[in-house]
């Protein structure tokens, strides 16, 4: 166990630039623009008299609210602390579907492989540091990133607020920011068992292939996606296209993405629908999230990635680029 520990810690120390300083510079510069925005409203609203302080009404509307005010004010808040973890599941998904890519791949190209096969060390352990780094490693501290941000983003939001006659605490009081930590540490099981395929697929191709892994493992499923779709518009056979490209493609490239199978919401729904449907913040309810586990797909893909990551494990202790 303290062997596995420290396989995973040297994964975070030689890619410390996309685990950490990715999600906190997006976060930073995420802050930074609403700032400037903040600001760039506030300018424009002075040099055209438009006037937002006590004296415009503000602070007696937020007063007269009933109960459904509240709540729908409560539910734009919780979306404000939400934006900022969006930006940074994007970012997210970039980083472990590069750092797959590279994982197995980089240890061959700069002969590294050759120290590393010296210690007492399994290939299984080591391909096992590498899928623990991207399914855990990476969302957690991305996530602990979106957390830190979407509360300064709330502090901020209240602060601008407080400047127009708004009551600081009286608005904090309408979000909901500790039930937004559960629900994002909570998401985190879920990647896990989501990302397997992509996780699967792209370490196969890291350890398998001899150069230039990014072409393989987007190329191959894209010509054959292309090819099945072309026999389908020659009408020469009657193969599911459409099919192919959800669930390989997609799920074979995508699935680091945080969202992509709609982990946020419930029976297919994602957060822009129950946004634009009802704001009910059913979304941040973590039972209807976890209902994506009595999906047959959710299970399917998880099988095929564990012999995606046995493949890759198999290759690791017999490819030789000598």
């Amino acid at each position: 166990m303290k062997t596995f520990y420290w396989l995973v810690k040297r994964e975070f120390w030689e890619h410390r630039g996309g685990f950490f300083w990715a999600p906190v510079i997006t976060g930073g510069v995420f802050l930074l623009l609403n700032i400037m925005g903040i600001i760039t409203a506030e300018v424009l609203g002075a040099s055209h008299g438009i006037h937002f302080g006590a004296s415009s009404g503000l602070h007696s509307v937020m007063t007269d609210m009933d109960a459904g005010d509240m709540s729908n004010v409560g539910f734009a808040l919780d979306l404000a602390m939400y934006s900022a973890m969006g930006l940074l599941a994007v970012v997210l998904g970039f980083v472990v579907f590069f750092y797959c890519l590279g994982a197995l791949y980089d240890d061959r190209r700069d002969r590294s492989i050759l120290f590393w096969k010296s210690l007492p060390i399994s290939d299984a352990s080591t391909v096992l540091s590498k899928i623990v780094s991207a399914t855990v490693l990476a969302p957690v501290i991305a996530v602990i990133v979106g957390i830190v941000v979407g509360m300064l983003q709330l502090l901020i939001l209240a602060i601008t607020l407080s400047f127009h006659g708004v009551n600081v605490w009286h608005l904090l009081l309408m979000a909901h920011p500790f039930r937004i930590m559960v629900n994002l540490i909570g998401y985190i099981p879920l990647y896990v068992l989501w990302a397997l395929p992509s996780i699967g697929w792209l370490l196969l191709c890291s350890a398998w292939a001899r150069n230039k892994p990014f072409l393989w493992a987007v190329a191959l499923p894209v010509a054959t996606g292309l090819v099945i779709s072309w026999f389908g518009l020659m009408g020469l056979f009657n193969l599911p296209a459409t099919w192919f490209w959800k669930n390989v493609v997609q799920r074979g490239l995508f699935s680091t993405f945080p969202g992509t199978g709609s982990l946020f919401g419930t029976n297919g729904d994602s957060i822009a629908h129950s946004v634009a449907g009802n704001p009910s913040m059913d979304f941040m309810d973590l039972t209807n999230t976890y209902h994506l586990l009595a999906s047959p797909n959710l299970w399917i893909g998880v099988m095929i990635g564990s012999g995606l990551l046995a493949g890759a494990i198999w290759f690791r202790r017999w490819r030789d680029d000598s």
